[in-house]
C-alpha cells in the first residue's frame, strides 16, 4: 500500500513539473520566471519580450511533448515493477551513484555556461540530459563494479555483520557431510557462506528419495543449513540464480561458474569438484583436508593401539581405525580380527580424499 502511494505520488509530481515546464511560456509576468528572484527551481531563459523561451519542437508540440515527457519519467517505475527482488548492494550503487552524477552534472553545467548561457533557447534542454546521463553512467559504473564497492567508499558495506575475505560457495557434499556446521561455530570462517538454489534443490531431491539412507543423509544436510542459518557466527545467503545462464551445465560446473560470479571460492569435501576448481583459479576449502590438518601427525616409528576391524586387501592385512577415523593397514594381523594389537608406523598416505597409516605389528596384547 505505501509504495502504491509513492508510485502515484511520483506520478502526479511528474505530471505537475513537465506541465509546469511545457507551459512555462504562457506566463510572461510570473516573478518566477526571472532568474535571481529566490526561486531558483524554474531555470528558464527570457526571451526579447520577457516570456520563457522554449525550444520550437516542444512549443508547438506540447501535447505530444507532454505524454512524451511523462512517459520517459514513468520508465523508473515500470523497471521497480519488473524487478521485484533489489539487493542492498545494487541500491546502495544507485544511491552514491546518483550523489556523485549529480555533483558531477553541476560542475559540467557550470562549465557550459559560457558555450550555452541561460539565454540560449537550448539551455535547458542541455540542462535536463546532463542531469540525466552523469547519474546514469555513474550508476552504471558502480554497479559494475560493486563487489569492489568498499574499497571505493571504505566500511560502507550493508550486511549483517561486516565480513572479510571472499565469499564461499557451498555444495551438496560440504551439507551432507555436516562437519561445516561445527567449523563454522570455531569462528575460523569469517567470509560469507553461499547456498545457491541449485545446491538447495540437490540436498531436497537427496531428502525425498526413496532410498532410506540418501533421505537421511538429504536430511541431515537440510538441518545444517537450518542450524548454521541461525548462527550469529557466520552470514549465510541462499542465491536465487538465474537458470538460463547455467544451463546445460552439471551441479559442479554451476558451482565453479557462480564463484567466479561473485569472485570467491568453493567449500567443499568433493575430490573431484576441488579438483575442478583448482585447475580453474578458484580458491578452495577442502573439509577433508581441513580435516587432515588437525589430526595428529604420526610418523613412522611411533607405536599405536587398534583394534582389528577386518581382514585387508593385501594378503595377511588386518585393518583397524583410530578414534578420528583414520585407516591403519597393519601386515600379517589378518588373523587377529576382533583383537587389540600394538602397531608400529611404517608409513603415512595422505591426500585430500583421506589418510591412511601403514604399519607392522609389534605385540599382541593380552599375551
Amino acid at each position: 500500500m505505501l509504495l502504491m502511494i509513492l508510485r502515484v505520488a511520483y506520478l502526479l509530481i511528474c505530471a505537475g513539473a513537465i506541465l509546469a515546464y511545457i507551459t512555462s511560456d504562457n506566463d510572461r509576468s510570473s516573478p518566477s520566471l526571472v532568474p535571481g528572484t529566490g526561486n531558483s527551481s524554474v531555470l528558464l531563459p527570457k526571451n526579447d519580450n520577457g516570456a520563457a523561451a522554449l525550444p520550437a519542437i516542444i512549443r508547438n508540440n506540447k501535447a505530444i511533448a507532454f505524454f512524451t515527457l511523462l512517459g520517459i519519467s514513468q520508465i523508473f517505475t515500470v523497471l521497480d515493477l519488473l524487478i521485484r527482488k533489489k539487493p542492498i548492494d545494487v541500491i546502495s550503487g544507485i544511491y552514491f551513484g546518483v550523489l556523485v552524477g549529480v555533483l558531477l552534472a553541476y560542475l559540467f553545467i557550470q562549465s557550459l555556461t559560457p558555450v550555452i548561457p541561460q539565454t540560449h533557447p537550448f539551455h535547458t534542454l542541455v540542462v535536463l540530459i546532463t542531469l540525466l546521463a552523469f547519474p546514469y553512467i555513474c550508476v552504471s559504473l558502480l554497479l559494475q563494479t560493486k563487489d569492489d564497492f568498499r574499497f571505493v567508499i571504505p566500511y560502507v558495506e550493508f550486511q549483517r555483520d561486516l565480513k572479510s575475505g571472499r565469499p564461499l560457495v557451498v555444495d551438496s557434499s560440504s551439507l551432507i557431510d555436516g562437519r561445516i556446521c561445527d567449523v563454522v561455530e570455531t569462528q575460523i570462517i569469517e567470509s560469507q557462506l553461499i547456498v545457491p538454489d541449485f545446491i538447495l534443490a540437490e540436498v531436497q531431491d537427496v531428502a525425498d528419495s526413496s532410498d532410506k539412507n540418501r533421505r537421511i543423509r538429504g536430511r541431515r544436510g537440510l538441518e545444517v543449513l537450518a542450524k548454521m542459518q541461525q548462527s550469529l557466527h557466520v552470514d549465510v545467503k541462499v542465491m536465487e540464480t538465474n537458470r538460463s545462464d547455467y544451463k546445460g551445465m552439471t551441479v559442479d560446473q554451476k558451482v565453479v561458474a557462480l564463484a567466479k560470479h561473485v569472485r570467491g571460492g568453493v567449500i567443499t569435501n568433493d575430490f573431484n569438484l576441488n579438483k575442478v576448481a583448482s585447475v580453474q583459479g578458484i580458491p578452495v576449502i577442502n573439509l577433508n583436508d581441513v580435516s587432515n590438518a588437525l589430526r595428529p601427525r604420526y610418523i613412522p616409528g611411533e607405536r599405536l593401539q587398534i583394534k582389528i576391524i577386518k581382514e585387508g586387501e593385501g594378503p595377511g592385512q588386518g585393518v583397524g581405525y583410530l578414534d578420528d577415523g583414520t585407516m591403519v593397514v597393519c601386515e600379517n594381523t589378518a588373523h587377529l580380527t576382533g583383537k587389540d594389537v600394538s602397531v608400529i608406523v611404517t608409513s603415512v598416505l595422505q591426500s585430500s580424499a583421506g589418510r591412511m597409516i601403514f604399519g607392522k605389528l609389534v605385540y599382541q596384547t593380552g599375551h
